[in-house]
């Protein structure tokens, strides 16, 4: 009997770990799970978007618009930085898979902690001035970013 042949390749089993991830989010709009991997392809740890650690998300704002305090921006953690906080060791060299092209102040938390590449699913905010600043900041710190691109776009998963 030979081996089956139709397994998922690496990038994709990574990027449904952040998918699977982006699930636990409880923000209405917007859901972002990532993961992050050693060069060893151990995955070294997880997060997604949510109100931090002791904030309720039951009096969290989840608001897109309105007065700035009242809305979800300024308390909000993303994925990627709670991939970073949430790991336990040396993040230097890894990669990072992200539904969404991470914004300036995670492209800053990426480069602080070394992380080397970045994998995304989505780059919707591109061509705004916070997704420039994002990549510039990557292309001059030589963090690479590549958009994941599978065959398969779509799976069905049942438990």
């Amino acid at each position: 009997m030979n081996k089956r042949d139709n397994y998922i390749d690496w990038d994709t089993y990574f990027m449904l770990i952040a998918k699977i991830s982006s699930m636990r989010s409880k923000d209405p709009n917007t859901q972002v799970g990532a993961c992050i991997v050693n060069d060893d392809k151990k995955i070294v740890s997880c997060g997604y978007n949510g109100a931090p650690t002791g904030f309720s998300d039951e009096i969290m704002p989840w608001n897109r618009e309105g007065d700035f305090i009242n809305t979800k921006y300024p308390y909000v953690c993303h994925a990627e930085l709670n991939a970073i906080l949430n790991s336990n060791t040396d993040l230097r060299g890894c990669t990072i898979y992200v539904d969404l092209f991470p914004c300036n102040e995670c492209a800053k938390a990426i480069i602080q902690c070394g992380i080397k590449k970045v994998v995304y699913l989505s780059d919707k905010y591109n061509g705004t001035d916070e997704n420039t600043v994002s990549k510039k900041l990557l292309d001059e710190c030589g963090v690479k970013y590549e958009h994941f691109n599978s065959p398969n776009k779509s799976f069905t998963i049942e438990l």
